[in-house]
């Protein structure tokens, strides 16, 4: 029998925006009470209004997915308020698009902190929560940029494959608290954190990002005794995948 997402707590990081948003609305319909955290608190408040008009519980957080302090404190809020956290979505992610030599230190380490320590900070984080509740779910949103390598995108290529990878481990581990993890390979999207810097890209050749969201939701609904440990989710005619 499909699991029931009706009063399940859920926190989305980078949930301001584009595919964060995407998934935020998309649990709420399905009856989850979800939270967008994103570094812009602005943001994160229009998403939760947008799910407060329709009737449901709502919550915003600001939150850079690289402080263990920022994640530690908003953890705690969201257990003093709801008593729970049912699922984690990692989603919150960066880039630059540059070439190795061109790419900064500083910056490789931005996008290996936010892209890659943070889902690892947050998974952490949420083990303790749903350990002692006796389940959860963990879903990181990964990328076909974990599968395959092109130019100009070194870091995010190396965060992504390691994201994969952490993800795997973290469901070998989590298994045996009762914890499932699943990790969500998003072909391209029609969202700003492509459009924005690639102006030119047709958008015909993308794919809304609700359709991963679908996909989210699916793998949560999944029933106790299964678990997907990782799905793709690509655009019929995008580019960059074969």
């Amino acid at each position: 029998m499909a699991n029931n997402l009706e009063g399940k707590v859920a926190l989305v990081t980078g949930g301001g925006q584009g595919l964060g948003a995407a998934i935020c609305r998309t649990l709420d319909e399905a009856g989850a009470i979800a939270i967008p955290a994103d570094l812009r608190k602005e943001a994160a408040d229009e998403v939760a209004r947008s799910l407060r008009s329709a009737g449901r519980d709502a919550l915003a957080l600001a939150l850079d997915v690289r402080s263990e302090e920022q994640a530690r404190r908003g953890f705690q809020k969201i257990v003093d308020t709801f008593g729970r956290l049912d699922v984690l979505v990692n989603n919150a992610g960066t880039d630059r698009t540059v070439s190795i030599a061109e790419l900064p230190v500083e910056d490789w380490d931005r996008i290996m902190a936010v892209n890659l320590r943070g889902p690892f900070v947050l998974s952490k984080l949420a083990m303790e929560v749903m350990a002692s509740a006796g389940r959860g779910h963990i879903v990181n949103i990964v990328s076909t940029a974990a599968k395959r390598a092109w130019a100009n995108a070194a870091a995010y290529h190396a965060s992504k494959w390691g994201l994969l990878g952490f993800s795997h481990a973290l469901h070998v581990e989590a298994r045996a608290q009762n914890i499932k993890v699943t990790a969500v390979l998003s072909g391209g999207m029609r969202t700003p954190f492509l459009l924005d810097r690639f102006p030119d890209l047709d958008p015909a050749v993308l794919q809304d990002p609700k359709n991963i969201a679908e996909t989210v939701r699916f793998v949560l609904q999944q029933p106790d005794e299964t678990v997907i440990p990782e799905v793709m989710v690509i655009p019929m005619r995008e580019t960059s995948w074969p």
